[in-house]
């Protein structure tokens, strides 16, 4: 659950980029990506973010999404966006478990 706000942080595109002349797949040696390389013990993979790092501020539960602050399941007992902690709704009239 997420508030109008923060929903635009989402709408990024998961697709690489286009196979043609000067896109970032076509580069091979020194300009650009290392061929033959193992991906587990290089720099580079150590360097990138992971979203499995993020903790929940509720639960401490590992978050799967991208930027949250708060795992799904904190965020709609509590009725706040995933991402900054917003009231989005309003769970008093519901009727919820204590786990």
């Amino acid at each position: 659950m997420v508030c109008k706000k923060c929903e635009k942080k989402l709408t990024a595109l998961a697709a690489p980029d286009k196979w043609k002349e000067g896109s970032n797949n076509t580069k091979t040696g020194t300009e650009g990506r290392k061929l033959n390389q193992n991906k587990l013990l290089s720099k580079s993979a150590k360097l990138r973010f992971s979203p499995y790092e993020t903790k929940c501020k509720l639960c401490k539960t590992k978050v799967h999404q991208d930027k949250a602050n708060y795992c799904q399941a904190c965020a709609y007992k509590k009725g706040i966006c995933a991402m900054c902690g917003k009231q989005v709704l309003d769970t008093s009239a519901y009727k919820q478990s204590s786990k």
